[in-house]
């Protein structure tokens, strides 16, 4: 389609034109008549203009931030609402996450070419393109959310089946997956508007929307499970000591559904805060009708972009899958050995969700040095692009560093906030001492991989990701979990039998590998190379040529 008004057609063909890296520098540049950086280097247009570069960090970093761990905090509502429930329907809400992971897969590809090609635009001050990408984005988010709903929603028995989940933990994971996928159009939607807004250096007004999402989320959640909030601790005498905290409320009683029917509804309110938002335009970038209808040059430049993330993103996805897979055979191992292997799920997802807790400084410095990086490349300066990256990750590994030490320090007290599930409160504190131990490394990773992607530099971040999880993140979680390899044959009985297929051939050293926490020693050990990969590549500097 033709835009209607000339001034955009003409912005449009300027911006296809890709200037040329060689001529960039720390200096001031002016494009025609507009100055794009100031003397000291401040962005002189935008949400972010005339704001130091420590200032700028702050603006953007904190609402991220704040949004995040309300994020992290519905993931943990949500997990130990189903704790109470039973140990089987954590099992399903923990293997549940990573479809609703892979859900947003789309959405997060789709939303790093926003990012990338809107704080470009407004470091350039071509605002008729920013909108020109908000409005394709919002176009693909609907279209791939339809989709992809559908698909998950379609395959959810056969999922079941290949981790190996049975009785009540298979059926509470068909029906969450099935009530989660009906929400997957508006929950693209959402985070596709979210990451057009941070590309403009926005960062508060999705704070809002999700500040409001994730209450929405928490108050359904909670009014139609039907279960109580307790915690534990152990007494003085070696005794589990439970202590409610808040009685179930008098509802329905929906169990599992109604944790996923919380996201639904919230993921909905989201949508509609964003959109309004972005309808009324005063974070600098618009949604407008015509930008709503295909338009091949920018829907091209968002899928040069999101493609290579999305690969990304769905090579790593497939190889936490695998993982998933691992946690799955080493129930199937201790069922064989005599125990239900109940609750190894549980407990793997419940050291995620913690994890979190501790990664997300991290993830909201890289948020923020994606859309700095963005804009300061877009104004031509380089040496700015590379500083504010700089502070971006020392911030961000430092502050992880403090949450790490919390967690080799009191492992067993954090854990027994959450959850009174024996099983949880026995293998959970050795995996936060694991993970705590290799914070800095991975707050190295996660910062400038955000930069880069913000930059750009896409195809680069997919290579890394590929290479850390293929060649050294599942190799090591298999050598050092121990886990055999099973097939599952159905008999005419109905009853199921599990045959070693590949039998694991490292051995075990007692105390240090084998087991959850085997497996959770070799992702981490991953994670502190794949740190050393991505600093390696910011060294490099290719990145500040990547052409968006």
């Amino acid at each position: 389609m033709t835009p209607k008004d000339p001034h955009d057609e003409q912005e449009l063909a300027i911006d296809a034109q890709t200037l040329d890296p060689s001529q960039e520098s720390c200096a001031p540049v002016k494009k025609g008549e507009r100055q794009l950086l100031t003397e000291d280097g401040r962005l002189t247009r935008g949400r972010l203009a005339g704001l130091s570069m420590n200032k700028a960090i702050w603006i953007l970093a904190w609402p991220i931030l704040v949004e995040s761990y309300l994020n992290s905090f519905v993931g943990l509502t949500d997990t130990m609402l189903a704790s109470q429930i039973s140990a089987e329907a954590t099992d399903a809400i923990g293997v549940a996450s990573y479809f609703v992971w892979f859900i947003g897969l789309i959405a997060m590809a789709l939303a790093t070419g926003a990012t990338a090609l809107v704080s470009r635009s407004v470091g350039k001050q071509r605002l008729a393109v920013a909108n020109a990408a908000v409005g394709q984005t919002y176009l693909v988010a609907i279209v791939s959310g339809l989709i992809v709903g559908g698909l998950m929603a379609a395959l959810a028995p056969m999922i079941s089946d290949l981790v190996n989940l049975k009785g009540e933990a298979r059926d509470a994971f068909i029906g969450y997956l099935r009530i989660v996928s009906a929400g997957v159009p508006m929950s693209s939607v959402l985070f596709a508007g979210i990451a057009c807004l941070r590309g403009a250096g926005d960062s508060y007004r999705p704070l809002v929307a999700m500040g409001i999402c994730n209450l929405v989320n928490i108050a359904v959640s909670f009014t139609l499970t039907g279960a109580p909030i307790q915690t534990s601790r152990m007494n003085e005498a070696g005794e589990m000591v439970t202590r409610l905290i808040v009685p179930a409320f008098p509802g329905p009683e929906m169990g599992i559904y109604g944790i996923a029917t919380g996201t639904l509804v919230a993921h909905s309110v989201g949508a509609i805060l964003i959109t309004a938002f972005l309808l009324k335009g005063r974070s600098g970038i618009f949604l407008k009708r015509r930008w709503l209808r295909l338009h091949r040059t920018t829907l091209m430049r968002l899928l040069r972009l999101g493609a290579p993330n999305f690969a990304e993103s769905l090579g790593m996805w497939v190889g936490n899958f695998m993982v998933v897979m691992f946690v799955g055979w080493l129930g199937v191992a201790a069922q064989l050995e005599g125990g239900d292997g109940k609750g190894i799920f549980g407990a793997h997802i419940w050291g995620i969700r913690i994890e979190a807790f501790s990664f997300l400084p991290g993830f909201a410095m890289g948020m923020a040095a994606a859309t700095l990086a963005g804009q300061y490349l877009g104004a031509g300066s380089t040496a700015r692009a590379k500083t504010a990256i700089l502070r971006c990750t020392f911030i961000g590994a430092g502050v992880m560093a403090l949450m790490g030490l919390m967690f080799m320090l009191i492992p067993q007290q954090i854990i027994g906030l959450f959850t009174a599930q024996p099983v949880h409160l026995e293998l959970v504190p050795r995996l936060l001492v694991i993970c705590g131990a290799v914070q800095i490394p991975f707050g190295i990773a996660l910062v400038i991989r955000s930069a880069l992607r913000g930059a750009g530099d896409v195809k680069f971040v997919m290579f890394i990701t590929w290479f850390a999880t293929y060649a050294m993140r599942l190799p090591l979680a298999y050598a050092l979990s121990g886990v055999d390899i099973y097939t599952k044959e159905t008999l005419a009985s109905g009853e199921v039998v599990h045959t070693v297929l590949i039998e694991n051939p490292f051995p075990e050293i007692e105390g240090v590998t084998g087991g959850l926490g085997g497996l959770w020693l070799g992702l981490c050990l991953e994670l502190f190379l794949r740190g050393t990969l991505f600093a390696g590549r910011f060294i490099h500097g290719g990145w500040t040529k990547a052409r968006v």
